[in-house]
Formats: structure tokens, sequence, C-alpha cells
């Protein structure tokens, strides 16, 4: 029997390496975090969310301890995502205190994404100038 309950299942249940946050977690989760934070923004109805989300948790694992994942659900936290506006989904975007350090719009291959990830890894986190996303 297929459970069809948008309800996010728990990482620790799944194995999941990219956390859930909610537009009450996100300050605390994302613009405190004293690491780079890949957020990915995304909803259940979104085909392109639904092929990256693989990627993306295979990605977490690569950087883990250096970036944290997370994902939020746009439809169910519309407030974050107006608050910087996300128009388009997916967007994948890394935040560093309340700065957006790069970003990407849609399904972009898995190499794109390590060169951004790669290149905020490189960045000096005095001289980040973050952008909108």
């Amino acid at each position: 029997m297929n459970n069809t309950s948008s309800a996010p299942e728990s990482p620790v249940a799944n194995n999941n390496p990219v956390l859930v946050v909610t537009d009450d977690t996100f300050e605390a989760e994302v613009l405190q975090s004293t690491q780079p934070v890949f957020v990915d923004f995304w909803a259940p109805w979104c085909g392109p969310c639904r092929m990256v989300a693989p990627m993306v948790e295979e990605l977490a694992r690569e950087y883990a301890g250096r970036i944290k994942f997370m994902k939020l659900n746009t439809d169910e936290n519309q407030g974050i995502a107006g608050a910087i506006g996300i128009q388009s989904i997916p967007t994948l975007a890394v935040f560093q205190g309340n700065k957006v350090l790069d970003y990407r719009i849609g399904g972009v291959p898995r190499d794109d994404l390590r060169r951004m990830l790669d290149g905020v890894l490189a960045q000096p986190q005095a001289s980040t100038e973050g952008t909108k996303a």
C-alpha cells in the first residue's frame, strides 16, 4: 500500500542527510548556522524538484561536515519563500548567515552543483557577498 501523505519523513528514519526546514525553523537552522547551508526550495507536485532530490541527497553525503543541507517545501512554507524572492522551483541556494552566496534555478546537472558548492567553500568567509535568490 502506498503512503500518499505529504508529511515529510524523519531524516533519521529514512537515512536522508537532507533535513527539513520550515518558516518557523529557517532563521535558526539556516541564517544562524556557523557553516554554509544549501537549501533546496521545492514542492511535491514539481517534477524537476523530484528529479534533483536524489542528487541533492548524494551531494549532502559528499559534503557532510562542510555544508549543511536543508529542504523547504514552498507550498507549506510560503513566508520564507516569499520573503527571499523564490519565484521558480526548484531553487537551490547556498546561504552563509543572512546572505545568499550562490544559487541555481531548475533541474541542473550534478557537476554544476558541485562547482557551485566548491566555489562557495573556496570563498573567504569575511568577503562573501550575497545576492538575492
